[in-house]
């Protein structure tokens, strides 16, 4: 008998949510289409660098993939349509206008996004209060998506499950080939009922979703991991329910859970990385792995299932975790290990954010080295960080203020701003590549550096975006990098990344808000940034932190997922950064001025 995990949530609790998993198909190319809709029909891939990072399927139908090489597209398919997309703002602000649509319709509130095409949405509470307004014939349902008005809602038949199901008909009773679901379960079990209406939902939010231009793969589970996991059965354009029996007890085989992820590779289990899922086949195996992680089919057969791992009595979580853990590894890493192999999730769906914790740009180079090249870089990276914060930070809510489209991402025309935070720490970080060596070969580069200083202030103006990147270049990104790069130093850059973070709310029930707009009180500062750069007794910590090349999540994505990636890094410490108050001329650490300005507004 396998271990059972300590700590676990009674099964009843694990089963009463209904969670939505959203994945946009073919985002990237989807953000372009919606904006020329002559080209669906057409095969288009979308260009970062000299790699497609996504295609719409007509393009796919004819041969082309994810981090195909431009060339080897345009010889496979000589009539795609290639769109550059290394800005990024277009597919943001889609994301979070598609975001704040999804959560609108939720009652909790609880909408998380996982990169700019997943969204999960926790609508529990509106499956219990739909729940108990069923009554009557079934077949003539009334979905409710608001309490307070009884007509607003759509009808639905409460017998059937729209989309896709797992397990099907045919899997569970093959003399049943053809019935609908509910021909195997009854109408009336609590949980079939609840995940029932979650597919109803879906198949509304889908249908709404593809008015806006949209198409999107649902999955409806009972959390994170299932919902993410079982979306993925049927592309494009569809969705899929995992059905009872749900049985989260360890080693049971009679569960639609162990039967759905008996089939996974080990590496497609969220959660489970890359270094993990390494040593997972290694003992399995009894030797090194092969398996290389890839968009395409393993052909070394050193693949391991997840029914291989959950049926082996030695993989209990204590061994696990003296498999696993160790220094820096959580010290509970091997009960999770052991909970995911087994469909167990407990983690909640975030609340929607209002705004970001941090922005970042980057871009990685070839070869950078020489300040010409090096000004343009930041140029053309502080041009998309203003534009950032512009849609990220800004209170767009107005439109007739704003003037702006639902999906528009060009905010030039907007004399006006209503902050919705300020950040207080603007972080300048790049990666060197390492010295030649004898034979003139060099190392790949992983590790950053980075400067931080007291956000300009000037960059809350309504001036241009392309003034204030040159201003911003000029009077302080171009001397923080002399702090990392000493002039007489030999530099060549495979990075650079510019960041404000530390955000400072403006209204709103947070414990950063400031209730009060103050952005009035910090336009005019410019001195902030000569002190921050000059002064010698303020410079902060040099710092480094790991990182490696990334491309921005994106479809099928699952293994560089930020929410589940064991490797991922933690931006560094910002308490060394030093602001100074224009009022009493004070100075302070940055995390101690918020406080500060509070004093300032109190009565006299």
């Amino acid at each position: 008998m396998l271990e059972k995990p300590k700590k676990q949530l009674p099964l009843e609790l694990r089963c009463e949510r209904v969670i939505l998993h959203f994945d946009y198909d073919c985002f990237y190319a989807s953000v372009f289409e919606a904006e020329n809709p002559r080209l669906k029909g057409l095969p288009l891939a979308v260009q970062q660098k000299q790699i497609i990072v996504t295609c719409n399927y007509e393009a796919r139908r004819r041969g082309l993939y994810k981090l195909q090489l431009i060339s080897e597209a345009k010889r496979l398919c000589p009539d795609v349509i290639i769109v550059l997309g290394e800005d990024l703002t277009k597919f943001r602000d889609v994301s979070k206008s598609l975001a704040r649509f999804l959560t609108g319709h939720v009652w909790s509130g609880r909408c998380e996004r996982l990169g700019f095409d997943e969204t999960w949405l926790d609508c529990t509470t509106m499956i219990d209060y739909n729940v108990e307004q069923l009554s009557g014939d079934l077949r003539k349902s009334f979905f409710h998506l608001d309490q307070g008005d009884s007509a607003l809602g759509f009808e639905f038949d409460a017998t059937v499950t729209p989309g896709q199901v797992f397990p099907t008909v045919e899997d569970t009773d093959p003399s049943q080939a053809g019935s609908s679901y509910h021909s195997i379960q009854e109408v009336n079990d609590p949980l079939t009922v609840r995940l029932r209406l979650g597919s109803h939902l879906a198949a509304w939010l889908r249908a709404r979703l593809e008015d806006k231009g949209f198409t999107a793969t649902v999955g409806i589970s009972v959390n994170k991991l299932l919902s993410k996991l079982v979306g993925s059965l049927h592309k494009p354009n569809n969705q899929t329910t995992l059905m009872p029996p749900y049985n989260f007890e360890y080693g049971q085989e009679h569960s639609s859970v162990s039967r759905f992820l008996d089939q996974h590779e080990v590496g497609k289990i969220p959660g489970i990385g890359f270094k993990i899922s390494h040593k997972l086949r290694e003992m399995m195996l009894g030797r090194q792995s092969n398996f290389q992680w890839g968009f395409a089919p393993d052909v070394s057969g050193d693949g391991v299932l997840v029914r291989d791992l959950r049926l082996n009595p030695e993989l209990t979580s204590g061994n696990l975790q003296k498999l696993i853990g160790g220094p820096g590894w959580p010290k509970d890493i091997g009960q999770k290990v052991h909970e995911l192999i087994n469909g167990v999730d407990d983690s909640e769906v975030a609340e929607a954010k209002l705004v970001p914790t941090q922005i970042s740009i980057e871009d990685s180079y070839r070869v950078l080295d020489t300040m010409k090249d090096l000004r343009d870089a930041l140029i053309k990276l502080s041009i998309s960080l203003i534009k950032r914060m512009r849609v990220d930070l800004v209170d767009d809510s107005r439109e007739d203020e704003h003037q702006q489209n639902e999906f528009s991402h060009d905010t030039s025309t907007t004399q006006h701003y209503e902050w919705l935070a300020i950040p207080r720490t603007l972080r300048l970080s790049t990666r060197p590549r390492p010295p030649r060596t004898a034979d003139g070969a060099r190392q790949r580069a992983f590790q950053r550096i980075s400067r931080s200083a007291p956000f300009p202030t000037f960059l809350l103006s309504s001036a241009s975006i392309e003034g204030l990147a040159e201003r911003l270049v000029e009077d302080l990104l171009v001397k923080l990098f002399h702090r990392l790069h000493p002039e007489d130093s030999d530099w060549d850059l495979s990075l650079v990344n510019i960041a404000v973070t530390n955000m400072s709310t403006m209204a709103g029930e947070s414990r950063n808000a400031q209730g009060r707009d103050i952005s009035k009180m910090l336009l005019p500062v410019t001195s902030t940034v000569e002190m921050a750069t000059n002064n010698e007794d303020q410079k902060p910590a040099l710092v480094t932190f790991g990182s490696e090349d990334n491309i921005p999540a994106s479809q099928e994505s699952e293994h560089n997922s930020k929410f589940w990636n064991d490797e991922a890094w933690t931006a560094e410490d910002e308490r060394n950064a030093v602001e100074h108050c224009r009022i009493c001329g004070a100075s302070m650490p940055a995390f101690a001025f918020e406080a500060h300005l509070r004093f300032h507004l109190l009565p006299d």
